[in-house]
């Protein structure tokens, strides 16, 4: 499966960074054709179970995700961390969203490893490429303008 990091700096501190990587239907706006439902009451936690439905019409498949793991970054310097695996028919893998103190703001890594069902393995290259283009681009504008960019790989 195609994996890639996704990695950003950002004046915010880490609680603010957590609340906004993690409002899962603000990614919406983020997304090309994209739209979120969260499936389960807030707040969210272990258990949270969404739905990104990409695509137009007929067109469209649904991506379910579910969170695994959650700890929220504490007052204390302690990062946060997300599990989301992906559960879907099409789309299926993980990704965890990584967020610590760092300096006067934070830094953010977001990992991901993803397969698109009935996509020939020699896809990969192109997957891992708009993994990194989507994402990087969910980040970027979820933090708004006090990031930077630390790399992608």
């Amino acid at each position: 499966m195609p994996r890639f990091v996704i990695e950003r700096r950002t004046e915010l501190p880490p609680a603010e960074v957590w609340r906004r990587l993690t409002a899962w239907e603000d990614h919406s706006a983020t997304v090309p054709l994209t739209r979120i439902t969260v499936l389960t009451p807030p707040p969210s936690g272990v258990g949270t179970v969404f739905v990104a439905r990409t695509g137009l019409g007929r067109a469209s498949f649904d991506d379910p995700m579910r969170v695994a793991a959650w700890q929220p970054p504490t007052a204390d310097g302690d990062p946060g961390r997300c599990w989301l695996v992906k559960t879907g028919r099409v789309i299926t893998g993980w990704a965890e969203i990584e967020v610590r103190a760092d300096g006067e703001g934070s830094s953010v890594r977001w990992e991901e490893e993803l397969r698109v069902r009935l996509l020939p393995s020699a896809f990969g290259g192109v997957t891992q490429y708009a993994g990194r283009l989507v994402f990087g681009r969910v980040v970027d504008t979820l933090l708004g303008a006090s990031r930077s960019a630390a790399g992608n790989r």
